[in-house]
């Protein structure tokens, strides 16, 4: 009974955090399909400890305490720890070099890496920066933040050429931005080092906002054979991770 019950507050807390608006007591049982006085206590027990408030219509809304919860969730999260056990599974399903890596300025830094042994060596190691405008994990960053926010980047920085492939008129990468924000991933197509093909995708936290992106690299040939896979498999990392850090609001293109 304490387990039927523990899963009937989680369904409460899911339900409640869309519905800004509130609800009441008849409306969250008849949502769930609880007995309405079964639900009345729970609604009443988590107010009381403060887990939900209640209005004088006693419509009833998420309360302070999840608030404090969840921020001290947040701050002890360790996206480093985390993230290694999906890069590793990745790299095991996709057989090629996995990146996690994080917006620092106008640069990513590289904070995760799981070599594998048959795909090409790349200069990215743990704790390099590279360019954003030019790199997997830079293009994912440009494409899923806000688009003010990345327009301002793209303005701001330098388009340096780092192959004869590196995109270096700012209207050109604006374009290239908005298709990957439509496809759902970025592609690195040989521009910061010859032959090495980059797909790379966004990783939420619980506010909705990028906190990270996860790259594959290789051969171009190689990657580009088996695009479909990669697509599917980083998908399905990003959204495990993403959820590991608290992001639910909708599924990953």
């Amino acid at each position: 009974m304490a387990v039927k019950s523990a899963e009937r507050v989680f369904r409460i807390f899911e339900l409640l955090e869309q519905s800004p608006e509130g609800l009441t007591n008849k409306e969250v049982s008849s949502l769930l399909g609880f007995a309405p006085s079964s639900t009345l206590a729970l609604l009443q027990t988590m107010e009381e400890n403060g887990y939900l408030s209640a209005d004088e219509q006693k419509r009833y809304y998420l309360g302070g305490r999840l608030m404090s919860l969840g921020a001290v969730a947040a701050s002890r999260i360790d996206l480093n720890k985390i993230g290694t056990p999906y890069l590793k599974k990745l790299m095991q399903t996709v057989e090629e070099t996995c990146f996690l890596g994080v917006l620092s300025g106008d640069e990513i830094v590289y904070i995760a890496k799981e070599n594998c042994e048959r795909t090409i060596t790349t200069n990215a190691s743990i704790g390099s920066r590279k360019p954003v405008y030019c790199t997997g994990l830079g293009k994912a960053f440009l494409a899923f933040l806000p688009e003010k926010e990345s327009s301002q980047i793209i303005d701001r920085i330098e388009l340096k050429a780092f192959t004869e492939h590196t995109v270096t008129d700012k209207l050109e990468l604006k374009k290239e931005i908005a298709q990957f924000r439509n496809q759902g991933y970025a592609v690195d197509n040989q521009e910061i080092e010859q032959g090495l093909w980059c797909m790379a995708v966004p990783i939420y936290d619980n506010t909705g906002h990028m906190k990270a992106a996860i790259s594959v690299s290789g051969l171009k040939q190689r990657m580009v054979e088996k695009k479909e896979l990669l697509k599917t498999e980083m998908l399905k990392a990003a959204r495990d991770l993403s959820r590991d850090l608290g992001y639910y609001k909708e599924e990953l293109k």
